[in-house]
């Protein structure tokens, strides 16, 4: 699952990739994008380590792409921007970051400091590399539905829901607005519109705005996850060693990275939840959609799985913690056996059996 970290210059998008994945900063005025895997916090697998001592555990992880700084003030950035973001079209999610914070020595974008100003450009500029879009397929199907092709009926209906959606973005409303069928989601979701992406906002404070509170109800929508963080501090968390990071955050009063809070914001924003595996092996979580099925997530371990499935043996971490072996569980009756349609919840530890 691939995340872009969008921002204007100047926003802290390397610092916060750097405080999330360990990943070195990129020199000042690289134009390269910076790709680095960074696990999703899990609590509950170290918990799980700790009871199968197993020879190793696997996290689930989000792929994070970071692009260089947009600067929409002149045509030639304008270019740059377009060509950088025709790149990440294919992403499940954008994390706009917008600048909160004050220092000198980083001049500001527009050389002022106004989150709210650098989310409504961000979205602006979002809206009309789309519009772009639209307008480029438009031309396009007018011209073939004047064609008699097998696809002329198929065309026509494309024509029309393209021409939707231009009114949505020109009425300044995301592509996302505009779906109101499966089907016609189905129509365009190969050509990478960014509005019909999920999104989370990223506002990069100091360290003396760790508890301000942002209202960008004039821009987003109030689902919108919008995560405040110090990516200055976090950067600094992230060079200590555990013990030292531990007594750090102790000393500012802090029980959670905001850097662990902004993984597990993006994984969930992609409709993401984690079943688990165990044994004396391995200790994994498995990335899937809410809303799987048993017998599909049984093919994230192994096709053959999937394939001979038979059941999926169920228990959950929760009631694992809770009641303290697997033994009890069985006696209390908390081991479950599903079949091929049961929807996976997270959380839930599976066995799968099966047979080929």
């Amino acid at each position: 699952m691939k995340v872009a970290l969008l921002g204007l210059l100047q926003s802290g998008k390397s610092t916060i990739l750097s405080a999330v994945s360990g990943k070195k900063i990129p020199p000042i005025g690289s134009t390269a994008i910076e790709e680095a895997v960074v696990p999703v916090p899990d609590e509950r697998l170290g918990w799980l380590t700790e009871y199968y001592k197993p020879k190793k555990t696997t996290y689930a992880t989000v792929d994070c792409l970071d692009l260089p700084g947009f600067n929409f003030t002149d045509d030639h950035g304008r270019a740059a921007a377009r060509r950088l973001i025709n790149q990440i079209r294919t992403v499940e999610l954008l994390v706009l970051i917008v600048r909160s914070f004050e220092n000198p020595a980083v001049p500001a974008y527009r050389n002022k400091v106004n989150p709210a100003g650098d989310l409504a450009e961000l979205k602006t500029e979002m809206l009309l590399a789309d519009l772009e879009l639209v307008a480029t397929r438009i031309e396009r199907l007018e011209k073939q539905v004047h064609k008699p092709t097998k696809t002329q009926s198929q065309d026509k209906v494309e024509l029309a829901l393209q021409i939707k959606l231009q009114d949505a973005i020109e009425s300044e409303k995301p592509i996302s607005s505009a779906i109101e069928t499966e089907a016609e989601l189905k129509m365009i979701k190969s050509l990478g519109f960014l509005t019909l992406r999920p999104i989370v906002v990223a506002v990069n404070v100091s360290e003396d705005q760790l508890d301000k509170k942002f209202d960008f109800s004039g821009e987003i929508d109030s689902s919108v996850p919008v995560i405040a963080m110090c990516a200055k501090l976090e950067h600094e968390l992230a060079q200590l060693d555990d013990e030292s990071r531990a007594e750090f955050m102790a000393d500012l009063d802090i029980t959670e990275s905001a850097a662990s809070k902004f993984v597990e914001s993006c994984y969930s924003a992609m409709g993401l939840i984690s079943f688990l595996t165990v044994g004396s092996d391995e200790v994994r979580a498995w990335p899937i959609k809410q809303g799987t099925i048993a017998h599909n997530a049984a093919g994230k371990v192994h096709s053959d799985i999937q394939r001979g499935f038979i059941r999926a043996e169920t228990f959950t971490f929760d009631d694992l913690k809770e009641i303290g072996s697997e033994k009890a569980l069985k006696a209390a009756g908390k081991i479950r056996l599903e079949g091929k349609d049961y929807i996976v919840q997270d959380g839930d530890i599976i066995n799968f059996r099966f047979n080929v």
